[in-house]
């Protein structure tokens, strides 16, 4: 049995510190957390660059380009698919996939995907995204009381013995119905040896 699916212990003696982190632990095993988080991760270097002003020494470098408009759309996108990804685990795969052509789109319009510090996070997170699968849902265990026990084991033997009764081909030679005119087959008298009747 995983560890997502385990049953926690009673929450009787537990601080807000360990409610939370019990709380985030089934929030980040239920979910594709880490495709978004770098899906989101992505988005943040694809928005900045554009718009920043850096200062080298005394000069002050600025990316403003025409190409700032589709980087801030880029960006934010990524940021709202990783969201989804995280509160939405059901469009995952839409999600993986829109977050793949964005980082590759954002290569020839956003200064080459944020300098290239947005391309390996958005094509990792978008994968991670796609590959996410929720675990299986636990059988739940049948708690049988002492008289459905009997009952069972009752129910299994006769449907054993049912299954052993019943031939497993019919007989080609056996009719398998009869109907109220047929009457019973005659037995055919015993073919006479010639030489035995002399």
């Amino acid at each position: 049995m995983s560890s997502a699916l385990a049953e926690y212990r009673p929450a009787e003696h537990e601080n807000p510190a360990q409610w939370l982190r019990r709380v985030f632990r089934t929030f980040r095993r239920t979910r594709p957390y880490y495709g978004g988080l770098l899906a989101m991760i992505a988005g943040v270097p694809i928005m900045y660059f554009p718009y920043a002003k850096l200062s080298l020494g005394g000069m002050t470098v600025a990316m403003a380009t025409t190409a700032g408009a589709g980087s801030l759309i880029i960006g934010v996108l990524l940021i709202v698919l990783g969201l989804t990804a995280w509160f939405q685990p059901a469009v995952r795969f839409f999600a993986g996939v829109a977050t793949t052509l964005l980082t590759l789109v954002s290569i020839p319009v956003s200064n080459l995907g944020g300098f290239g510090l947005a391309i390996l996070p958005g094509l990792i997170g978008g994968g991670l995204m796609m590959a996410w699968a929720p675990l299986p849902e636990p059988e739940a265990a049948e708690v049988a009381a002492p008289g459905k026990a009997e009952s069972a084991a009752t129910e299994a033997a006769v449907a054993e013995s049912v299954t052993a009764a019943t031939p497993a081909e019919p007989s080609a030679e056996a009719p398998t119905a009869k109907l109220p005119a047929q009457a019973e087959p005659k037995e055919q008298p015993a073919a006479v040896d010639p030489k035995e009747a002399r």
